[in-house]
């Protein structure tokens, strides 16, 4: 048989042709009659990918009976594979594909139009072990109506080297069970190996690999922050009181060559109440939401010019009791008639660099009239506490009718939702354009306060 196109996929692969678990015949035998003898289905199995790739498929496809147990049969390529595929080869269609891993998990794949073939949607992993469940609608002479198989599958070993893993995020120190986070706290990965934005299907494989699902069920992307970041975020906040589930498929996954991916550790996390704050810097006043409804208007001051609070939507980051906050942190140098050494009590962080809501008794007389801060939001100790005690992290804090500017989306916090859903699916390798449209790998910004 003539070689097939090729492009990166998965190592070699071993499958064992299961019996058929049942044949329901459209008309059944008459009584004292022999049952008539027909011809079994059949099914390849390929490894190689579509037409159009480029370099050749060294392994021919197999076809194999359903209704017979054979030995194992093995695709053994001197390079790695691309997807499955399975097509019937005798007259009629797939009625239903399924394959699982040997954890009970689906493996995503699309049936053709004409329901002859299933394809799954990634490479499959190395050392894996997978069960393929079809139903087979028969349409030739005296054939049964409808068949239904099982298909055992095994991958081979990755070779040996570096394994690419993803440490998944938030998480923090807590007891035992799901962390509760606010709606827009957004997801994470941290990869151990950077994909660079010019190699588009790696960063493919990678997405597909990182499944993110959640009750209730929302529609989200990935979106790449840097060659190592990604980001994973709705396309509206998350619900309030959702589950959300990641996890990384990555293991035993090609990524490049001579690169494969390795196990990371899953991620759950829960939501609270739908939790908003919104500071109006021209009416000098924080009203706080929570799941729509006001509960409290606090008078409020904020950044002067020179140092303006910015403007657009922001994430709390974390809470601390009293923070020791210094001039020389945003670059004001001892001496300077702006300089501050002040510790300060309910501080509710919304940046790295070191802007928090938090109690400001010192500027009592001009919350609620004028801005007079450094940059940060400033209350009442009572009010504050009373902010510091009703947030979690991933609240969202929103500024608007401000003068400062906008918050960045990456590289001081949580600004992801300062990006519309457009913008944000160009950043992922799965959307409508190019990779890497987020820019360079910044990285958080932590300095010492």
């Amino acid at each position: 048989m003539a070689s097939r196109n090729s492009i990166k996929g998965w190592g070699a692969l071993s499958l064992a042709a299961g019996a058929v678990l049942a044949l329901n015949a459209a008309q059944p035998p008459a009584a004292g009659a022999a049952a008539p003898r027909t011809a079994p289905a059949l099914v390849s199995v390929d490894a190689c990918p579509a037409a159009g790739a480029p370099g050749l498929c060294a392994v021919p496809r197999r076809t194999v009976f359903l209704d017979t147990r054979r030995p194992p049969l093995t695709l053994d390529g001197r390079t790695p594979l691309g997807p499955l595929a399975l097509s019937l080869r005798t007259p009629g269609r797939l009625a239903d594909v399924t394959v699982t891993d040997h954890k009970g998990r689906r493996i995503a794949g699309e049936l053709s139009a004409d329901g002859t073939r299933w394809t799954s949607a990634a490479p499959l992993p190395a050392d894996a072990r997978l069960t393929a469940r079809l139903v087979v609608e028969r349409t030739d002479p005296g054939a049964p109506h409808r068949q239904n198989a099982r298909l055992d599958l095994r991958t081979g070993a990755a070779p040996e080297g570096e394994r690419l893993t993803a440490e998944l995020g938030p998480t923090r120190d807590g007891g035992p069970g799901p962390q509760l986070y606010g709606v827009g706290q957004p997801l994470t990965a941290e990869l151990s190996h950077p994909v660079p934005a010019a190699d588009t299907e790696a960063r493919r494989t990678v997405e597909r690999a990182l499944d993110v699902r959640s009750t209730p069920r929302v529609d989200g992307a990935w979106h790449w922050v840097g060659p190592s970041t990604l980001h994973y975020r709705p396309r509206a906040y998350w619900p309030a009181h959702a589950t959300v589930r990641v996890h990384s498929a990555l293991d035993g996954v090609r990524i490049t060559d001579g690169l494969y991916g390795g196990p990371s550790a899953p991620l759950t996390l829960t939501t609270g109440d739908h939790v908003e704050a919104v500071t109006d810097v021209a009416a000098h006043t924080l009203t706080v939401y929570r799941d729509g409804r006001e509960i409290r208007t606090i008078p409020v001051t904020t950044g002067k010019a020179g140092y303006r609070t910015r403007g657009g939507v922001k994430v709390v980051l974390g809470k601390e009791a009293t923070v020791r906050m210094r001039g020389d942190s945003i670059g004001i140098a001892r001496g300077n008639k702006d300089f501050y050494d002040l510790k300060v009590r309910w501080a509710t962080r919304v940046t790295w660099s070191g802007e928090y809501l938090h109690a400001a008794p010192w500027s009592l007389d001009s919350q609620g009239s004028e801005n007079v801060s450094h940059g940060c939001t400033g209350m009442s100790t009572e009010d504050a506490a009373w902010f510091y005690d009703t947030v979690r992290e991933g609240d969202l804090v929103r500024v608007v009718n401000g003068y400062g500017e906008e918050m960045s989306p990456f590289d001081n916090g949580f600004g992801d939702w300062n990006l519309s859903w457009s913008e944000w699916r160009r950043g992922s390798a799965l959307g409508s354009a190019p990779a890497g449209a987020a820019g360079p790998d910044t990285g958080a910004l932590r300095p010492a306060l």
